[in-house]
């Protein structure tokens, strides 16, 4: 049984009459106020989250790069110090065991998982240490999340820094008020996107810090109720509901996870025979449902009274105004427009993923 997380700013939030509860094995912020209004605020100024559910540990040693290059599906080898990549370890057989982030920084790597996740993805890697130079150990940090159009300039004002143009999970150090933090960006909403890493008594500063400038950039505090509506409308997996270790990288869409060029590592031989066959058979999948309220998790799909696929997460969309749902599909009713209908007998759509992408700046 994992441990649960406690968010280092927990007392602050429940002084302040917060809904908090768990999620990911952390707890964090339900919601602050209205989660429709707390969406909304991401998708046209910005959002400030407490991702304490997000936990970190750092791989050193004079191996730890080439250690970490032929576990994970992506390449590690190649990122220089401030840059990092997605990507996932799988089993043997090709399944997923954890997704997550890797920063590469100046003495040492930095790994980011969902807290629930961090021990097993620690154990996973320690067993395939032998005789590689290479230590692991978890990071007592903490993420607070800028997301939205707004979000540079609400994290330049809040932290006093100007801001390098970053590529997707490009990082650099910083300080603020005295305590050391990481910027990196990184998006969990779709919308432009940055986590600021810092230790547990600098937290307080950093949040304080964005919440004394939100005014001004129509800024909310957002709970974890508004994030999974705009991960949902982003298209995003999460582990747990979408990813598991039943789930093949491509059945879930994580092209963008998976180097083809890197050469071997784990459950290499299953993404590269799954690739040369051309599909798979289940693939997730985006549709509209003709109905006001959004479908339970588990709920099926059904096509000629045949089974069609599974749904795993749903949500009405506060941008779109539509019952939206994220769903296995058997690859053959997976094109965008077939009609479907759930089990209950409610029509549904299947559409292109993401359901919602931001516009260029």
């Amino acid at each position: 049984m994992t441990d649960i997380v406690r968010s280092p700013l927990a007392d602050y939030h429940a002084s302040q009459r917060t809904t908090l509860g768990t999620y990911h094995g952390a707890w964090v912020p339900c919601r602050f106020s209205d989660p429709r209004a707390e969406h909304q605020a991401v998708r046209n100024a910005s959002g400030l989250l407490d991702l304490s559910f997000r936990a970190c540990f750092s791989m050193k040693g004079k191996d730890a790069v080439k250690f970490l290059h032929r576990m994970l599906s992506n390449d590690v080898l190649s990122l220089a110090p401030g840059q990092g990549t997605y990507a996932a370890l799988l089993t043997a057989h090709g399944h997923i065991v954890a997704d997550l982030r890797v920063f590469r920084a100046e003495a040492d790597l930095w790994v980011e998982t969902d807290a629930d996740l961090r021990p097993k993805l620690m154990a996973s890697l320690r067993r395939y240490i032998i005789g590689d130079k290479v230590e692991i150990e978890p990071l007592e940090i903490y993420s607070v999340g800028f997301e939205g159009p707004q979000a540079r300039r609400l994290l330049e004002k809040a932290l006093h820094v100007e801001l390098p143009t970053l590529d997707d999970y490009g990082h650099f150090a910083a300080n603020y008020a005295g305590f050391p933090v990481r910027v990196a960006r990184a998006s969990n909403t779709g919308e432009e996107g940055y986590q600021v890493w810092v230790g547990a008594k600098g937290m307080m500063g950093v949040w304080g810090g964005a919440c004394g400038q939100a005014p001004t950039y129509g800024t909310l505090p957002c709970g974890t109720e508004a994030l999974e509506t705009l991960r949902i409308e982003a298209g995003i997996p999460r582990y747990g509901s979408e990813l598991g270790e039943d789930t093949l990288p491509q059945e879930a869409r994580l092209l963008h996870a998976l180097s083809f060029t890197k050469g071997c590592y784990v459950g290499q031989e299953i993404v590269e025979r799954t690739r040369s066959r051309g599909h798979v058979n289940w693939i997730l999948s985006g549709l509209f449902v003709d109905s006001a309220e959004a479908p339970s998790s588990g709920s099926r799909f059904i096509a000629a009274g045949q089974p069609a696929g599974e749904v795993t997460s749903a949500c009405m969309s506060p941008t779109l105004g539509r019952t939206l749902a994220l769903a296995y599909l058997r690859r053959e009713f997976a094109e965008p427009g077939t009609v479907l209908a759930l089990e209950s007998g409610e029509s549904a759509e299947v559409t292109s993923l993401p359901f919602y992408r931001r516009q260029a700046s």
